[in-house]
């Protein structure tokens, strides 16, 4: 593929949702090259490229585009976001396609969050000072909903409603350095793995970070050609995107309560409890006969941060937490600049 010229700025705006942050970019008002494709889903294949994984380096405009805003120094190695798309049809306000430091995800709860917060913000979709505003969103793994919560005139929290979920797999062992991981596989926009934390000897807290992440990627790296990774719809869906470490803390009133770590990429933290990872994890809790309807998941973060859950008849899931507005950006590449678009480490 041919190289295109970077614009001379490309305006962002910025969110954090439960502390993961979110980088925002309106492809059309930012005056990018359209990306090819009949549909969100079309559109997230042509970046991510013949690969399928998302992964492998790419040349286009767009995402050396990704590259200059993921990158050091405008970025960081837990940078997420998206471009703001056309959706599929008249149905959806818009669509999106993720991205991180390593390439394109079909799924981000975290990120629907912000989107619908920068929707209301900016008067895409209007809403009223107090009560509800549905924003309805196109992403590579179907049609997605936030709801976003008013109050006096302000954002109070935000409700991504997801794609239906479903369990694909349990206690599947896989073989980490810190021992045998009893694995299960839900598809919830993405593919998760859940592993308890305390099966191969560790906490969910930062002081384990480290151990946490090796173990994340070496069950991603086990489960590359598992069955139950695979979905339906094709390769774009399939493989495992994030694995859930977690750890039980005592039930809520209202339900069970959790906490996670999730690793996805190629060994990226997760600093909110993870929109899609909730919705896999609920997944699992339902089959269980753990959550009833009725009942919310508490779903704590290593940051602290909490999403809400709760699952819906036919697999529905939602979770429910807060964005907020860090910025508003116009980063520039100077053509003089050695380091390009960045760097990582």
């Amino acid at each position: 593929m041919s190289q295109a010229p970077l614009p001379a700025s490309v305006p962002t705006t910025d969110y954090h949702t439960a502390g993961e942050p979110f980088r925002i970019v309106d492809v059309t008002a930012a005056g990018l090259p359209p990306v090819p494709g009949d549909s969100v889903a079309a559109r997230c294949a042509t970046a991510v490229g013949p690969g399928g994984s998302g992964t492998a380096p790419r040349r286009s405009a767009l995402d050396d585009v990704r590259r200059l805003l993921v990158q050091e120094p405008r970025g960081h190695a837990g940078m997420y976001g998206g471009f703001v798309v056309p959706p599929d049809d008249d149905g959806a306000h818009f669509g999106v396609l993720f991205w991180h430091k390593d390439g394109y995800s079909t799924a981000c709860g975290h990120g629907t969050m912000a989107l619908g917060a920068w929707a209301v913000d900016t008067g895409r979709v209007p809403a009223p000072d107090d009560g509800e505003a549905r924003v309805r969103i196109d992403v590579p793994s179907g049609r997605v909903t936030a709801t976003v919560h008013r109050a006096g005139g302000r954002t109070t929290g935000i409700t991504f409603r997801n794609v239906p979920a479903r369990v694909a797999a349990r206690k599947v062992p896989v073989a980490t350095s810190s021992g045998i991981a009893e694995v299960d596989i839900a598809h919830a926009g993405a593919c998760y793995a859940s592993v308890r934390a305390r099966d191969l000897g560790l906490s969910v807290d930062r002081a384990g970070l480290a151990a946490l992440t090796r173990a994340g990627q070496e069950v991603r790296t086990a489960l590359a050609d598992h069955p139950a990774t695979w979905h339906p719809d094709g390769p774009l869906l399939s493989g495992v995107y994030g694995v859930v470490l977690y750890e039980e803390l005592p039930d809520t009133p209202l339900g069970p309560h959790q906490r996670n770590v999730t690793v996805f990429a190629d060994g990226q933290i997760d600093r909110s409890p993870c929109g899609s990872g909730t919705s896999a994890r609920l997944a699992l809790l339902a089959e269980d006969g753990r959550l009833a309807a009725g009942e919310d998941l508490l779903h704590e973060s290593v940051t602290g941060t909490v999403f809400t859950g709760r699952i819906l008849p036919g697999g529905v899931t939602e979770v429910t937490g807060t964005a907020h507005r860090t910025g508003e950006h116009r980063f520039v590449l100077d053509p003089h600049d050695a380091l390009g678009t960045g760097f990582r480490l």
